[in-house]
């Protein structure tokens, strides 16, 4: 069974940057797939970034493209969210998930295998 665990939320104002972690262990960890999802206040949990450990092949919603950027460290077994230019409505707890198939993650969150604890981010006006 594969554990993720995030790490590096705070608080920032606006235009600011943040850099998330997530650390993954646990059997065959380094063949996972890696998302990040976060819940606003009072919203449903939303996709914001994937990338998948073979090809690293990266996926990312419309509403974080050209801010935000996934990444990877295999040796680690880690995965980088890096947020740049941040505005109050990425305001949220940002979620982790790991799962053996990069589907799973971009078209069927209700069954990733692993989710983190989450992090929360708070972007200030």
């Amino acid at each position: 069974q594969v554990h993720v665990m995030e790490s590096g939320g705070g608080s920032v104002q606006a235009g600011g940057s943040l850099r998330l972690s997530c650390a993954a262990s646990g059997r065959s960890s380094s063949n996972y797939a890696m998302g990040w999802f976060r819940q606003p206040p009072g919203k449903e949990r939303e996709f914001v970034a994937a990338i998948n450990w073979g090809a690293g092949n990266t996926y990312y919603a419309d509403s974080v493209k050209g801010r935000f950027t996934i990444s990877r460290d295999n040796a680690k077994n880690t995965v980088y969210l890096q947020m740049n230019n941040l505005k109050p409505e990425d305001t949220a707890v940002y979620y982790c998930g790991g799962d053996q198939n990069i589907v799973t993650i971009l078209h069927r969150p209700l069954r990733v295998e692993a989710w983190g604890q989450g992090t929360l981010v708070t972007v200030s006006s």
